[in-house]
């Protein structure tokens, strides 16, 4: 069998029963269940959700995404070897633990298979929930341009790139395009204040001001946590964006959980603790993937330049990228999952016909 074979490229085929269209993301597609399959599951597996909460099943891809577009290398490789299961492994133990401190739930009910969670359906947060805590990437592209206000909090002169932040910041910015809010541009990702969630919390979809605080402490306390285990093995947590929704429990109480992935190599940036102290940034995140790509390519304005989007996408289309740039990649996320969750992580051999066999067998999904 060949390396591409063990990819998952293609997460939206699957032979799932479902009456909804599937919802293709970037790096997940999700399967919304009919109301009879997840009361079904509920009853059967005893989730602690409502008797007619909607359920998902959420399968990961091996796709990776920068830039906005997705990258494909030589031989066939659309994707990244052990990528999908490293991401859900590393969410699964972040997941665990924050239950174990008293944080919050997830989202997820159960892991039929590495690649595949059974979800409930939550009301998204319409904030994308940033935390940093050393400055780089585009804020300090935004810092070296004499910006001192990020998101409403002003930062002090004379910060070094990469220097570790006086205190964790937190710089949210809009999910979506969010209309009608007062000083907040409809557009999507754009950087947003306290001040604004504060004055529309209806509009970023909370159920209560109270609600902003306890976003801000799960956020912050979600991020220590993750902080602190990492520096048991000296790696870096440097900054990541969380995601929140609301469920109703079983007794029919609404509660904000996280949702999407935390602490991934994807949705945040990891540094080796003792190349930092010898001056030296290793990323073992996706951001070294991005710089490889910068590096990559002789006109980097076309990754970095919005404006030059059509090129962009051209670029990702037109380019198969060296088997050996994603192997390398590979083991990036491979090695970090294996750091952080303590265990080997064993590559499927052809995930889509395990899949397929433990959703018909297990869960009774697939005709």
């Amino acid at each position: 069998m060949s390396l591409a074979d063990k990819v998952l490229a293609v997460n939206n085929d699957l032979p799932i029963r479902t009456d909804a269209p599937v919802h293709s993301g970037k790096v997940r597609s999700v399967y919304w269940l009919s109301d009879a399959d997840s009361r079904r599951l509920i009853q059967e597996k005893g989730y602690n959700v409502a008797a007619d909460a909607p359920l998902a099943i959420m399968v990961i891809s091996d796709r990776i995404s920068a830039f906005e577009c997705i990258w494909h290398g030589e031989g066939g490789m659309n994707g990244v070897p052990g990528k999908g299961a490293a991401l859900n492994a590393i969410s699964n133990h972040w997941f665990k633990l924050f239950r174990e401190n008293g944080l919050a739930d997830s989202h997820i009910l159960d892991i039929p298979h590495p690649f595949v969670w059974i979800v409930q359906k939550a009301r998204p947060v319409m904030i994308e929930a940033i935390a940093r805590q050393y400055i780089t990437g585009s804020m300090w592209r935004s810092y070296a341009k004499g910006e001192r206000e990020f998101c409403g909090i002003e930062v002090p002169d004379g910060l070094q790139k990469d220097q570790k932040l006086p205190e964790l910041l937190i710089t949210p910015s809009t999910k979506g395009i969010l209309e009608g809010i007062p000083g907040v541009p409809a557009q999507d990702d754009v950087n947003i204040t306290r001040a604004n969630i504060d004055d529309n919390f209806e509009a970023f979809n909370f159920s209560s001001k109270a609600d902003i605080d306890l976003y801000e402490k799960l956020l912050t306390e979600g991020f220590n946590v993750i902080s602190d285990e990492l520096a048991k093995l000296d790696q870096i947590f440097v900054d990541t964006k969380f995601e929140f929704g609301y469920v109703t429990d079983k007794a029919g109480k609404e509660k904000l959980i996280y949702m999407d992935e935390v602490g991934t190599p994807d949705s945040s940036r990891i540094w080796d603790g003792a190349s930092y102290k010898n001056g030296k940034i290793i990323e073992n995140s996706k951001e070294g993937f991005r710089q490889l790509l910068l590096n990559h390519f002789p006109d980097p304005d076309i990754l970095l330049n919005k404006d030059r989007m059509p090129e962009r996408v051209a670029l990702a289309r037109d380019n198969a990228l060296p088997e050996s740039v994603l192997m390398e990649v590979s083991k990036t996320y491979v090695g970090i999952a294996e750091k952080i969750t303590g265990e080997k992580l064993t590559l499927s051999e052809n995930p889509k016909a395990e899949i397929i066999d433990i959703l018909r067998d297990q869960y009774g999904l697939i005709d």
